[in-house]
């Protein structure tokens, strides 16, 4: 072989050439992205995943066949060029390449491209389900490649982070046995063992576990998760998660690990300092914001009215439980028009209300409430002091049943967040919400389920409680809250067999069924398990959010639409009559 063939195809990049490169003969390979053609000059912008640079045809100084050739280039062609770097005489100081240029001498296209279904530029024309179909032209566009770029720079934080804290990270199986962790599974049938099916993991929980009792005390994995349930914009049949277990630990050890690993990422990857993370109640969230994933970006924090709203002749407010409202700043300015759609909003059926009371703190020192009937400027005036209204705000207050209306009235604080623009997504508000109920009774089974998952400890203080006041029995879980959302959640685990047990009773499962489901687990619980606990994160909702976003999809390489299907490779798909008999499925009629 010549020496030419181990060559490669470029001395440089397209995004790293400079005025101190001048006069250097280069060769750079890449697809065009714009043509600008003079006639006697001809312009091709070249790039790829590092930037672009401008070449130069020039009928002066480029030989006629390279010119013609230039002259068959379309968008997207992949090409080859030789040439010397020369000082731009239209500078584009938006590019770090904007002040030279290549006077191409030699130019090979590689691979000529249909013109491509919608334009490869950061603002595209391409609706979503079309860029998703074609998404490998979707990622040549600098917002979605800088986004897994950021992705790429996350995990490889996270994986320093905690290697240097003397973290292992080890692979766990995807195909297992399917567990009730609260969503559907993905179950995949066995050719060799008929009539019997794997799992996907929901999570890899259990063999997480497992590890701790194996003595490998500080564990982690970045690891694909599979949940077959109804999808929405921040999620995915297959995600990806963080997951962490330590042993030795107790929750305050866990938290203080964690918060560390995501300032970390912060400072390392997106140059911002964030101080120490707020932690709050799960009782105190939902007191005050109506949620356990509350966004502290904007205020707008509950404010109980029960004391000076229930004494007048208004039976709507008497009559209910709590009388619960907020500030929104500045909202006078509201019109009546814009007052009467939050209403209509909060009627809705997804939300419940039965209307949307409110009150102006007007500019002259005045109240004007839309309950003016039942109540006197008197009493106006100590809803204002109780809520801590300034002139020119407005109060929104709901009534009804208490664990309801905070429901709803939190559902109205987002919403109107989203119409007011308080969302900045450059802001990063963390906290850790704690102390989770342990167990959530489900109305229409009349049992309790487990609110996180079987294996979360009860607070020690409250053990005797499970079988007695399974309600009020209090959970070593928390979660980590990013800007609303939910990116981390984790708890202490029991370790504890006869514990393990008295969960397993309270959950409804009989001894047969808790060994045919977690007979594994039970019996590692025998040979020495030491107190462990861990966490969760959910890569792509932080690398969203971190990216100022939480839509998922554009922080994933390949991802699905709404309906679970990827549309550029058309899965799901029907598999031959052969593949069904061949694992002992019933053939389709």
């Amino acid at each position: 072989m010549c020496a030419e063939q181990y060559l490669m195809y470029r001395t440089h990049n397209c995004g790293e050439l400079r005025n101190s490169d001048l006069t250097k003969q280069v060769e750079l390979s890449g697809w065009v992205q714009k043509i600008r053609d003079k006639g006697f000059i001809l312009w091709v912008d070249l790039r790829d995943r590092y930037g672009i640079t401008q070449l130069i045809f020039d009928q002066e100084r480029t030989s006629k066949e390279v010119i013609e050739l230039a002259k068959t280039l379309g968008r997207e062609f992949v090409i080859n060029i030789k040439g010397t770097v020369i000082e731009r005489a239209s500078k584009n100081l938006l590019i770090e390449t904007g002040e030279i240029e290549v006077l191409v001498s030699d130019l090979k296209i590689l691979n000529a491209s249909k013109t491509p279904p919608f334009t490869i530029e950061n603002e595209s024309d391409g609706g979503e389900e079309l860029r998703m179909k074609y998404r490998y032209l979707d990622i040549r566009r600098n917002p979605i490649k800088d986004n897994l770029i950021l992705r790429h720079n996350i995990t490889q934080e996270v994986r320093k982070y905690l290697s240097d804290n003397s973290f292992i990270e080890v692979e766990t199986p995807y195909l297992i046995k399917s567990t009730p962790e609260g969503a559907r599974d993905f179950v995949v049938p066995s050719r060799m063992n008929s009539g019997e099916f794997y799992a996907l993991p929901q999570s890899p929980q259990t063999f997480k576990q497992l590890l701790m009792v194996a003595g490998m005390d500080k564990y982690f994995q970045i690891v694909k998760c599979f949940r077959d349930e109804d999808l929405r914009a921040d999620r995915q049949p297959e995600f990806t998660q963080i997951d962490c277990e330590m042993a030795f630990v107790k929750q305050q050890n866990i938290l203080d690990t964690f918060e560390n690993l995501v300032k970390h990422l912060f400072l390392n990857v997106k140059q911002i300092k964030l101080d120490k993370f707020p932690v709050m109640t799960y009782d105190q969230a939902i007191e005050k914001y109506g949620t356990d994933k509350p966004d502290l970006r904007y205020g707008m924090t509950f404010i109980e009215l029960n004391e000076v709203a229930k004494h007048k002749d208004f039976n709507v407010f008497n009559k209910s439980e709590l009388v619960v409202g907020f500030i929104i700043k500045g909202g006078d300015s509201l019109t009546r028009k814009e007052i009467d759609k939050y209403t209509e909003w909060v009627k809705r059926p997804q939300i419940g209300a039965g209307g949307l009371a409110y009150m102006r703190l007007q500019d002259d020192g005045s109240y004007k409430s839309s309950v003016d009937k039942f109540y006197d400027q008197s009493d106006l005036a100590n809803w204002a002091k109780i809520s801590g209204g300034e002139k020119g705000d407005i109060l929104f207050i709901l009534s009804g049943e208490k664990d309801k209306v905070r429901t709803q009235l939190g559902a109205l604080r987002v919403h109107v967040a989203n119409e007011l623009n308080l969302k900045d997504s450059n802001v990063f508000k963390p906290l850790w919400v704690v102390d989770f109920p342990l167990l959530q009774w489900d109305e229409e089974t009349k049992t309790f389920h487990a609110m996180h998952h079987p294996f979360t400890s009860p607070k020690s203080k409250h053990i005797d409680l499970i079988n007695t006041e399974p309600a009020a029995v209090r959970a070593d879980a928390y979660d980590l809250v990013l800007n609303g959302n939910e990116i981390g959640g984790g708890s202490i685990r029991i370790h504890d067999k006869e514990i393990q047990q008295k969960m397993f009773d309270c959950l409804g499962f009989t001894k047969e069924e808790a060994k045919k489901q977690f007979g594994f687990l039970m019996n590692a619980f025998e040979y020495g398990a030491p107190p462990h606990g861990g966490i969760a994160f959910g890569l792509d909702r932080l690398v969203a959010i971190m990216g100022g976003n939480e839509i998922i999809r554009d922080f994933i390489a390949f991802p699905k639409n709404n309906s679970g299907r990827d549309v550029m490779i058309d899965s799901p798909s029907p598999v031959s009559e052969e593949q069904l008999k061949e694992i002992n499925l019933k053939t389709r009629q």
